[in-house]
């Protein structure tokens, strides 16, 4: 198994903000507004899937479509604003659900962090963000729509929702850390197929399959380097993977 202080160097490699420019993250730092970064990291998070160069090319041109004015926009939400912008399996009736409901969430309430919050404190954290969006859901929704959302109920590792929370709740060079309603040690690993991989080669995780089950997993073996702040590692698994590091040193 990997050391704490090999880990620990790869984090002091990886987190910096050099980080930033090609990775999702970068929109919710074009914001200085709580609410503007916050709504730009969700929507990022729910883009980021398939290729990356894809997708923040996708996210460029909606955050134009906003006018670079995210919370501006959702307020003043109507569905001809969305066209016929799609990405992949997310169609233009799947977006246009979203952000009617983003637009009521933050006409009635204060917002996402309030939602994540109020799903915290009832145990639920994952299981009530989801249902308040698929309780505004019709029928012109189609596949897209619950691939950006999943629903935590079907064991799946929920990747881009736990790299959200690490992005809004963590502090650091890359995570802005403005919501306060968790401690980062309450953080769970955000688990894609590159974590993974790396992960089971540093001997970090013995499950097979990429689920929730395997984030528990991970993140409990991060917490025994790090307990307040496990997910720091995130910046080492996931870069290490990106950059084809583990196949030049697979005696790590």
């Amino acid at each position: 198994m990997i050391t704490k202080e090999e880990l620990d160097k790869l984090v002091e490699k990886y987190e910096n903000e050099d980080f930033i420019k090609d990775d999702p993250v970068q929109f919710i730092h074009k914001f200085h507004d709580k609410k503007d970064a916050e709504i730009a990291g969700f929507v990022a998070s729910l883009l980021a899937y398939g290729s990356r160069k894809q997708f923040i090319q996708k996210l460029n041109i909606l955050l134009e479509i906003a006018n670079n004015e995210p919370l501006n926009f959702v307020q003043n939400f109507e569905d001809g604003l969305i066209g016929d912008f799609n990405y992949r399996f997310g169609k233009p009736n799947d977006f246009i659900c979203i952000f009617n409901t983003l637009k009521e969430l933050y006409n009635t309430s204060d917002g996402l962090e309030e939602l994540f919050a109020h799903g915290y404190g009832q145990g639920k954290l994952f299981e009530v963000v989801t249902d308040y969006f698929y309780e505004r859901a019709n029928s012109s929704v189609g596949q897209g729509f619950y691939h950006m959302i999943p629903n935590p109920k079907n064991g799946g590792a929920m990747k881009r929702m736990c790299m959200l929370l690490r992005w809004m709740v963590r502090k650091s060079p890359v995570d802005i850390g403005i919501w306060k309603f968790m401690k980062p040690s309450e953080l769970y690993i955000p688990l894609d197929v590159h974590v993974g991989n790396v992960s089971r080669q540093m001997g970090l995780l013995t499950r097979n399959a990429n689920d929730f089950k395997a984030v528990v997993e991970l993140t409990e073996n991060l917490k025994k380097f790090c307990p307040e702040d496990p997910i720091k590692y995130d910046f080492a698994l996931f870069s290490y993977g990106v950059n084809g590091e583990q196949k030049k040193n697979a005696a790590v």
